[in-house]
């Protein structure tokens, strides 16, 4: 039997698994030649809830939310995006459970994606903590794709898109 309790608790501890590999990551984007004309940075989560698989990408955007991209000769320049990890698993499901598991979505979908992206939020914000984000020069936000809300990274609250890009 599935409960809301234990499923997010295996999801923690799958993601803490790979927490050094993303505070790493994180690390190195903090450390960036960022191009003048970008205004913030969208650390952006991909999440594939049918293969429990989590991505998160960067995108260095401009105030009209559009992606920023420099096209000068300087290679030590950066704009654009770059993957900060790839796909991680964060659930394990067996076969012999996938009916079971089923049942539990359907009965408990919004709960459940309400509790992961709280996990992965938390997961994200404490390994930015841990890269030091603080010292990026940029506003910096971590968003579920397709959200409408971003956590602000230094100021560790949520915001809506229209506060983002005014």
């Amino acid at each position: 039997m599935f409960s809301l309790e234990d499923y997010i608790k295996t999801v923690k501890q799958n993601l803490g698994q790979h927490s050094i590999l993303l505070a790493r990551e994180i690390k190195k984007t903090i450390n960036y030649n960022f191009y003048i004309d970008i205004d913030l940075v969208d650390y952006m989560a991909f999440i594939n809830p049918t293969r429990f698989e989590i991505s998160i990408r960067m995108f260095s955007m401009d105030k009209e939310a559009s992606e920023v991209f420099y096209e000068g000769e300087d290679k030590t320049i950066f704009s654009g995006s770059t993957q900060v990890i790839p796909d991680i698993k964060y659930f394990q499901l067996s076969r012999e459970n996938k009916k079971e598991f089923d049942e539990f979505y359907e009965n408990n979908d919004i709960e459940i994606e309400r509790e992961e992206h709280k996990a992965f939020t938390e997961w994200f914000y404490e390994c930015w903590k841990a890269a030091q984000g603080h010292k990026m020069n940029l506003p910096s936000y971590f968003v579920i794709h397709d959200d409408y809300k971003s956590l602000d990274l230094r100021a560790n609250k949520w915001i809506s898109d229209d506060e983002k890009w005014e």
